[in-house]
């Protein structure tokens, strides 16, 4: 059911029966690596190219969600998902080994929520039964593609982020146990001027905070609704100006139940500058880490609101600014907790 001009509320309220989460080396040196259901030691994973290691990521949450559900890949009607590469080639691939029926999905960082967004809306219209939904990010294949390779060691401004290798996917349906999807806010492209592609934090806030309070306006929610509300990957800058934008705004949301995914993966000390990014930074967190804490009761009304940055290195090289856009996803437990 649509409310107010943007929303998606899920009578059904499709179910998040498993999820799968994959990441690398840097991951598994972070706060939240016993939330990972695989971690690897390097960023090649047996690979001859960083491109192809990022398709495995995909592969192997993909297969990790399935087999934690009880299901064979041939009952999974749909994969909807994808990543930062050209072409969105990683995920492409990442489905031509799965064999599902397959919707490619580019919302930069966003996608994460994209994904489970449209992948609620297609279980709740009876669209589906089973449909897998993710997004995934590979540090130095992304590096190598909006920046420079890893290995010229190019210096970075304290503005900049570090992109998550891994890979989150959630399986839908329209039955069984599981934290349940509530409704979706989709967000507007918004571009507030901003150029530097080193400062995606600030350039995304702006997008971040019309979600949110069209969110909260179109559900007439107030935000203590939620017990947690978390953005993708704002990181230390974007997450600041959101606040402040908050607060002229006069949106009452409180610090201590507003954080961010891109503050929450990796451990103080680790070389982030301001923090986590890439669609694979707010998947593996909420699939990940968060679901893990609805199911032990610590949350039951969550809002997650992924971010994303609607660049590449050719509209940089234009000189183009950056276009941003966020999409809201309401995800509520009310399940006995486990242990």
């Amino acid at each position: 059911m649509l409310t107010g001009h943007r929303t998606w509320v899920f009578d059904q309220k499709p179910v998040i029966v498993s999820t799968g989460t994959v990441g690398g080396p840097f991951e598994a040196d972070g706060l939240l690596a016993d939330d990972f259901d695989l971690l690897h030691s390097d960023l090649w994973i047996n690979q001859d190219t960083y491109e192809k290691a990022h398709k495995v990521l995909l592969e192997e949450a993909s297969t990790k969600a399935i087999e934690k559900a009880g299901l064979q890949k041939e009952q999974i009607q749909f994969f909807l998902g994808g990543d930062l590469i050209n072409q969105i080639t990683p995920t492409s691939f990442a489905c031509r080994t799965l064999g599902t029926p397959y919707l490619g999905l580019f919302g930069a960082c966003s996608t994460s929520m994209e994904g489970l967004a449209l992948g609620a809306y297609l279980v709740n219209t009876k669209g589906a039964e089973y449909l897998l939904t993710g997004a995934s990010s590979h540090n130095a294949a992304v590096e190598k593609q909006f920046r420079y390779p890893t290995e010229y060691g190019g210096q970075k401004p304290p503005t900049a982020q570090w992109t998550v290798t891994g890979a989150g996917v959630a399986l839908l349906s329209s039955a069984g146990e599981g934290p349940k999807v509530t409704s979706a806010t989709i967000g507007r492209v918004i571009d507030m001027g901003l150029t530097d592609p080193f400062n995606m934090g600030g350039a995304m806030a702006p997008a971040a905070v019309d979600t949110i309070e069209a969110h909260l306006r179109e559900r007439n929610l107030d935000p203590s609704y939620y017990d947690l509300i978390v953005t993708g990957d704002l990181g230390k800058i974007g997450h600041e100006v959101s606040l402040a934008l908050f607060k002229k705004h006069g949106t009452p949301i409180k610090e201590e139940q507003y954080k961010d995914c891109g503050l929450m993966i990796y451990r103080d000390g680790q070389p982030v500058l301001a923090g986590a990014s890439g669609p694979g930074c707010s998947a593996t967190v909420v699939y990940g880490h968060l679901l893990n804490r609805m199911k032990k009761g610590e949350i039951k009304r969550l809002l997650v609101v992924a971010t994303g940055a609607l660049l590449s290195p050719l509209s940089f090289q234009q000189s183009e600014t950056i276009p941003c856009i966020a999409h809201a996803v309401s995800i509520e437990y009310d399940g006995e907790a486990q242990n």
